[in-house]
C-alpha cells in the first residue's frame, strides 16, 4: 500500500513538472503587418516615401524607387556624400563637374557639403536621361540584348554611369560595342544590375535645373 503511494506520488510531481515547462506564447500584434480584414489595419511597408525608411536599421533592397536609388549609391561610392574618387567624380551619385553644369550646378564645393542637392541631382539627371533616352526606352524595354532583359531603370542607370552616347552604342549594336567607363565598369553590368525597379514616377524633362 506505501510504495503504491509513493508511487502515485511521484507520477503526480513529475505531471506537475512537465505541465510548469509548458509556458503559452504571447501573440504580437504589429501595426505595420497585419493580415486581418479590419478596416484598421495599416501597412507602412513597402513605401514609396524616403521618409518612411530613416528610422530603420536594415537596408532596403527592394524595386521601389528609394531602392534603385540606395542600390546605385553603394555602387557608386557605399553611400557616402563626400567621397571623391581619383578622377574628380563626386558625392553619393559620382557626378562630374561637366554634368553638374548641365543640371544647373557650378558651385561643386557647395555640392559636395550638401545631401539635399546630391538628391535632386540625381532625380534631375535621370529625368534628362529619360528625355535624352526616351526612344531608345519605347524600343528597347522588355527585349534580350546581349543576354540581357532591356528596361528603362537599367537604361537610366547606364547612362548614369557611361553617359547616353554608350547607351546608345550598346543598345543599336546589338551589345558588340563593349562600352565600359575608365574604371572598366561595364554599360551592360548595370543594364542588368539595376533592371526591373520602380523608375515610371521620373518626368522625362529636356532640361531639368536643381534649384
Amino acid at each position: 500500500m506505501l510504495k503504491k503511494g509513493i508511487y502515485y506520488s511521484i507520477l503526480i510531481l513529475i505531471v506537475v513538472f512537465l505541465s510548469l515547462g509548458f509556458k503559452s506564447i504571447k501573440s504580437e500584434n504589429f501595426e505595420w503587418f497585419r493580415s486581418d480584414n479590419s478596416e484598421n489595419s495599416t501597412f507602412i511597408f513597402p513605401s514609396a516615401k524616403p521618409n518612411d525608411y530613416k528610422t530603420m536599421n536594415v537596408p532596403y533592397t527592394g524595386k521601389f524607387f528609394i531602392g534603385y536609388k540606395e542600390a546605385i549609391a553603394f555602387r557608386e561610392s557605399q553611400g557616402k556624400y563626400h567621397k571623391i574618387n581619383s578622377l574628380g567624380y563626386m558625392g553619393k551619385y559620382q557626378f562630374g563637374k561637366e554634368t553638374l553644369k548641365t543640371i544647373g550646378i557650378h558651385d561643386s564645393a557647395a555640392f559636395i557639403e550638401s545631401p539635399k542637392m546630391q538628391e535632386k541631382a540625381f532625380t534631375a539627371l535621370l529625368s534628362r536621361n529619360k528625355w535624352k533616352l526616351r526612344k531608345e526606352i519605347k524600343r528597347f524595354d522588355g527585349k534580350i540584348v546581349d543576354g540581357v532583359r532591356i528596361t528603362e531603370s537599367g537604361i537610366l542607370a547606364a547612362a548614369h554611369l557611361g553617359g547616353v552616347g554608350s547607351v546608345k552604342r550598346f543598345l543599336y549594336s546589338g551589345g558588340k560595342r563593349k562600352c565600359r567607363d575608365s574604371y572598366g565598369t561595364s554599360v551592360k553590368s548595370y543594364l542588368r544590375q539595376f533592371e526591373g525597379y520602380e523608375t515610371s514616377a521620373i518626368e522625362a524633362h529636356r532640361n531639368p535645373k536643381v534649384k
